[in-house]
Order: C-alpha cells, then sequence, then structure tokens
C-alpha cells in the first residue's frame, strides 16, 4: 500500500520536483513569517498591553509548543508528500471530510494574511514615500503595483520565488541582528535582565485571561507562515529529508530570531521601564501605540545610527512584498492539489510550462485584486481594517488546522504503527495540540484586541469575548469554513477517484 501511494505521488503531473532545497524552502517559510513586521509591529503592542518585559520569553513558549507540533509534522512529511499538506495530512488521519474541510480553513487563512499584508503594505509605502520623498501616492495604487509584480513572480518556476524571497530575508534578518549585536555590545540601558525576561512567574504574568495571555496572543500571530514548509514538498529535492530538516530549521531559527532580538529591545529600553519608554517612544499627539515601528527605529538609531532606521524603514516594505510573495505561492498551491484532487473544478490542478500552478496563482489574484478594490472604492482603512481585520482571522484558522493535524497524525500512526517512535507520533502531538488550543482560545477571547472589532466604549485589552456583529463573523469564519469544507468532502468523497486516492 505504502508503494502504491509512493507511485502515485511521483506521477502527479504539474508541479517541477527538485526545485527547491532546504534553504530555498527556509526562505519561503521565513520570508511569510516576515521577523522584521514582528518586531516593529507585534512586539511593541505585547509589551505594553501584555506582559511587559516578559515579552521575549511569550515568543520563546510559543516556539517551543510549535517545535513540539514540528516533530509529528516532519514525521508526517516522510508519509505524504503533497502541495496541500495539511490538506492531504488531516485527510490520511481524520478521512476525507475532514481533510477537505481542513483546505477551506487553510484557503480562509493564506487569502486573508496576503489581504492583511496588502493593506499594510500599501499603507506602510505610501507614508515612507511622502516622509522620505513628498511623493503623495495612495496606498491602494502602491498596493495594487505589488499585486501585479507578486503575480508575475509566482507565474515563473519556484526557485525564482525563492531567489528574490532569499535576497529580501538575508537583507531585513541582518538589520534585526546588526540592531541587537549592538544593543548586546553596548551593554543594553542599565544590563541584562534575563529573569525579568524569561522566568516564568514573569513570562506568565497576569495569568492566560489577562496580560500574560495577550502576549502569547501577539506572539502567536507573529509565527504565521511557518507551517509552509511541507507545501513544497512535490518542488523539493528528495522530499523526506528536505521537508522535515526545513521545517525544523525553519521553527528553529525564527524562534531563536524573536527571542534573541526581543529581549534585545527590552534590553535597550531597560526591563524596569520598558512600558513607559515603549509608550514614550511609539506614541504620535499623545496616543500610545499610534506607529509602533518607531521604537525599534529609534533603537537601531541610538545603538547604531540613524542609516540603520532609515534602511529599516523601505526594509519593512521589502519584508511585507516577500510575505506577499509567499502567502501568493502557498495559496496558488493550495488551489491547485484541491484541483488536481476534485475537491474543486480540476481546472485549478493544472501547471504551466514551467511548473507554476499558474491557474491557482490566477484564482488568488483575481480575490485580492476584487478585495482591494473594495476598500479601495469604499474608502476602508488599510491597517485599522484591511490589516486587522484579515490578519487576526487568518491566524484563528491557522491554529485551528494545525490542531486538527496534531489529532490526524496521532491516529494515523495509530494504525500505522511500524518504524513510528511514540514521542514523535502521540507524545509530542499531543503536548503540542494542548498548547495551541491553549492559543486559539487566548487569540478568539482576544480577538477584539487583535482586529479591533469592539464596540465602543470597550477596552479589549480588559475585556475578552466582546466583539461588533463583524469581529463575531470574524473570528467564526474559519469554523464556518470547515463546516462547509467538511459538507462539500462527505459528498465528494464517493464520486473522487482522486479524492479518495489522496486520502488513503
Amino acid at each position: 500500500m505504502e508503494s502504491q501511494r509512493e507511485a502515485s505521488t511521483d506521477e502527479r503531473p504539474g508541479l517541477r520536483s527538485g526545485r527547491l532545497g532546504v534553504g530555498g524552502i527556509v526562505f519561503f517559510v521565513i520570508a511569510a513569517a516576515a521577523p522584521l513586521v514582528g518586531m516593529t509591529g507585534a512586539l511593541p503592542v505585547a509589551i505594553v498591553v501584555g506582559n511587559g518585559a516578559g515579552a521575549p520569553g511569550a515568543y520563546l513558549a510559543v516556539g517551543l509548543v510549535l517545535l513540539l507540533f514540528g516533530v509529528g509534522y516532519a514525521r508526517m512529511t516522510t508519509v505524504v508528500t503533497n502541495a496541500g499538506a495539511f490538506f492531504a495530512y488531516v485527510g490520511r488521519g481524520l478521512g476525507t471530510a475532514a481533510g477537505v474541510g481542513s483546505a477551506y480553513v487553510s484557503l480562509v487563512a493564506y487569502l486573508a494574511i496576503q489581504l492583511a499584508i496588502y493593506g499594510f503594505f500599501g499603507a506602510v509605502a505610501s507614508g515612507q514615500l511622502a516622509a522620505q520623498w513628498g511623493w503623495d501616492i495612495p496606498w491602494w495604487v502602491l498596493t495594487l503595483a505589488a499585486w501585479a509584480v507578486v503575480f508575475i513572480l509566482s507565474s515563473f518556476q519556484v526557485d525564482v520565488g525563492a531567489g528574490v524571497l532569499g535576497v529580501l530575508m538575508i537583507l531585513e534578518v541582518a538589520s534585526l541582528l546588526l540592531t541587537s549585536a549592538a544593543v548586546y555590545l553596548q551593554g543594553g540601558a542599565n544590563g541584562f535582565d534575563f529573569a525579568a525576561s524569561f522566568a516564568p512567574g514573569n513570562v506568565f504574568v497576569g495569568g492566560f485571561a489577562g496580560s500574560a495571555g495577550i502576549a502569547l496572543a501577539f506572539a502567536f500571530a507573529s509565527f504565521i507562515g511557518f507551517e509552509a514548509t511541507a507545501i513544497y514538498g512535490e518542488e523539493s529535492k528528495d522530499p523526506k529529508r528536505t521537508v522535515p530538516l526545513a521545517t525544523y530549521t525553519a521553527i528553529t531559527l525564527i524562534t531563536l530570531l524573536f527571542a534573541f532580538t526581543s529581549f534585545a529591545v527590552v534590553s535597550a529600553l531597560g526591563a524596569d521601564q520598558v512600558v513607559e519608554r515603549t509608550v514614550e517612544l511609539s506614541s504620535i499627539d499623545g496616543v500610545p501605540l499610534a506607529d509602533s515601528a518607531l521604537v525599534l527605529f529609534a533603537i537601531a538609531e541610538q545603538y547604531v545610527g540613524g542609516w540603520l532606521a532609515t534602511t529599516m524603514g523601505w526594509l519593512v516594505i521589502s519584508s511585507l512584498f516577500a510575505g506577499l510573495l509567499a502567502f501568493q505561492n502557498s495559496a496558488a498551491r493550495y488551489f491547485f492539489a484541491m484541483g488536481r484532487s476534485g475537491a474543486l473544478p480540476k481546472g485549478l490542478g493544472q501547471a504551466n510550462a514551467v511548473g507554476a500552478p499558474l491557474r491557482g496563482s490566477i484564482v488568488v489574484s483575481v480575490i485580492a485584486g476584487v478585495v482591494i478594490a473594495i476598500f479601495a472604492v469604499t474608502g476602508g482603512d488599510p491597517i485599522l481594517q484591511m490589516f486587522f481585520w484579515f490578519s487576526a482571522m487568518a491566524v484563528v484558522a491557522i491554529v485551528l488546522v494545525e490542531i486538527l493535524v496534531c489529532a490526524a497524525i496521532v491516529r494515523y500512526f495509530r494504525k500505522n504503527t511500524e518504524g513510528s517512535s511514540p514521542f514523535a507520533t502521540l507524545i509530542a502531538p499531543i503536548a503540542a495540540a494542548v498548547g495551541l488550543a491553549l492559543g486559539e482560545y487566548l487569540l478568539m477571547s482576544r480577538f477584539g484586541l487583535l482586529a479591533g472589532t469592539v464596540p465602543e466604549g470597550v477596552d479589549p485589552a480588559v475585556e475578552a469575548w466582546v466583539l461588533t456583529p463583524l469581529g463575531y463573523f470574524l473570528v467564526f469564519a474559519p469554523f464556518i469554513a470547515l463546516a462547509i469544507g467538511f459538507a462539500v468532502g462527505s459528498v465528494k468523497k464517493s464520486d473522487s477517484k482522486e479524492l479518495q486516492d489522496m486520502m488513503r
């Protein structure tokens, strides 16, 4: 049976195998995580509204949970090689209907996070051009320019995109490492207080329902994209070795980078005054966190020089563009895998002459283009609405699918025990599922803070589970997608041979 599955995978037409090594896949994944954006956007909020100097420990804790997830996930990649990744894994472990349901949720996640980044990209690029050169260009004009370039690059063979992402990723990571190294070499504001940032009592101060929960929710949101390693399995060199290694490498590097940089930020401002200093540096016209990026820029200017702060302003834009390209590739490959299996129209399951899932990429671009146009015409805010709404919904969706994957891994290897390690196929997935379930609860309970969808007069940092009707729709949209996909899968599983073959 295993050999039949291998043959089926090898004979699938379309995507070109052997294009990506470990480095190429890691470039896509870290680009999707957009570390510079996380450190300029999420970290200051986690410090001020969350657990203060304990924010670096929150990033480390979330990274450890995701490493546990990666253990079982990497083991599953040696059994199933498919561009649908979560789709195929959940289907193999929990059945066809659950697999299709998870695919619908994954599409919601990848489409939503790309839309969020489009809004953020346009707003940041417009502001940067106005500040540096005095150019007054509407955000949506710059967003549509990026939209066109992203579509063109996604139409080429996958290693072209990997090369572009590699350059952009190296530049943004280098800027974070340079700033952090300068802080460490110069001793920070008043030395290094490791206990303030990493002692459990400080990391989890305020409890999961309070400040610690807020910090952990923002930390979970910062990691979105790491799970894309398996999506490129069919295009990798030796997927049974490349994908697991890329998974461990990506999660480890992202965790260390976030912990290393966030602790440098806390040390640069001083652990005992980090909240006050973050509020001071990020305030505009007396409004705290009005421009959270100013915190890291101020640290870069103080410890390295003004040139780095200016450079970071441009690198945030390149980081966002890298994320757009990474998620375009992920979403296009999901459409490709679902079309090939029969879960969506089969025409989507075809690649172009260079092995790119062009039809899937066209669908992704059309959806994004329509939403961008709607926000432009209606005057919607690209950050307060487009970015916050869609990014919050995306992270809820991704964590939901990760929980399903954990359950699928446990169930699959209970039936197929040959060559499986109890730690990799039982202990780690269960532990990860518990951590992810806690993370999902925190994300949903603090959705108003993440998305800004709370009734007037409600403080989302204080009150949990209080949302506007739109907020409730966004937070439950992934579960609605799961139910719809489950229903579609239940109907399709009896009349689609390709879908049946994938899920065996």
